[in-house]
């Protein structure tokens, strides 16, 4: 597991345009936002699992059975959609180590604070997912 970069910052710290681009601070809130997000999935998987294995499921009810499987098979979609979310925050992690965070793969400039505040898994500034995507829809409609 990733160690917390050791940097000792405000409760209410908000990275700023006002300040070095993924400055020592800034590196230090997006790698405690990584970690903290992957904690927060980690334990909802966690009591996923235990309410799974509580016990089969007892409805008599042939609609409630139903009903309750298909809760289950939802909640563990959504965790395997967790599970590849996961990936991504190790992945930003491994940048943060790098020093390679917060930089667009595509175009190798500073993605916006506010895009990597709002998703922090971010690889691509604004501009290059919007060409990427709409390149994707050429692709996918031919």
């Amino acid at each position: 597991m990733s160690q917390t970069i050791d940097i000792d910052l405000p409760e209410d710290y908000r990275p700023s345009p006002d300040e070095p681009f993924m400055n020592e601070r800034q590196t230090a809130f997006f790698h405690r936002k990584l970690l903290d997000w992957k904690e927060e999935i980690v334990r909802e998987s966690r009591e996923t699992l235990d309410h799974l294995q509580e016990g089969g499921i007892q409805e008599p009810d042939l609609a409630d059975r139903a009903s309750t499987e298909t809760d289950w098979s939802l909640e563990l979609r959504t965790r395997d959609r967790q599970r590849k979310l996961i990936s991504k925050i190790d992945a930003a992690i491994r940048r943060i180590e790098q020093g390679e965070y917060g930089y667009c793969e595509v175009t190798g400039e500073p993605i916006s604070l506010k895009r990597l505040e709002a998703r922090p898994i971010a690889t691509m500034s604004l501009e290059a997912q919007e060409a990427h995507e709409r390149m994707e829809r050429i692709y996918r409609d031919n």
